[in-house]
């Protein structure tokens, strides 16, 4: 099993809108960076992520989610010109972009960024690096135990 950081806006999906829906399961659309995309290629059913709130007055983890989709598959938003994720480029037999199904597990007491930087043992964490804009990020074994720790 592996581990992921995952950031949303608030503004775009909250945690507590998460929380409302029907098995608490969403597709995890519109990213549109390939790191991120290629990272969601990586994902397996059953991988643990950390929901991040960012571009927030206070972005921090909010929740624990499990990836809840077999495999990485086409985001129906790119085919979409309503979409302000539509991808003129993209076809159904050749997309650029791709979503996998996350399942919020539970809500957690927000965990800020600055409580992330007090840990000596997330020092290296993707999310801390300076410039780092990854909307979605690896978190390796002994980061998610130190996060553990952390989780309310």
């Amino acid at each position: 099993m592996r581990h992921w950081l995952m950031k949303t806006d608030p503004d775009d999906f909250a945690v507590d809108n998460f929380a409302k829906l029907p098995r608490k399961t969403t597709a995890w659309t519109g990213v549109r960076n390939f790191q991120a995309r290629n990272y969601m290629k990586e994902m397996a059913k059953g991988d643990l992520a950390l929901l991040y709130h960012s571009s927030c007055p206070e972005p921090g983890i909010v929740g624990v989610m499990s990836i809840a989709s077999a495999r990485a598959y086409a985001d129906p938003t790119q085919f979409d010109a309503a979409s302000k994720y539509h991808e003129p480029a993209a076809t159904p037999d050749a997309p650029r972009w791709f979503l996998v199904d996350v399942k919020l597990e539970r809500k957690t007491e927000l965990v800020p960024l600055e409580a992330l930087r007090a840990v000596p043992a997330l020092s290296g964490m993707m999310i801390l690096r300076k410039g780092n804009r990854l909307s979605i990020t690896p978190v390796t074994d002994p980061e998610w135990k130190a996060l553990e720790k952390l989780l309310r």
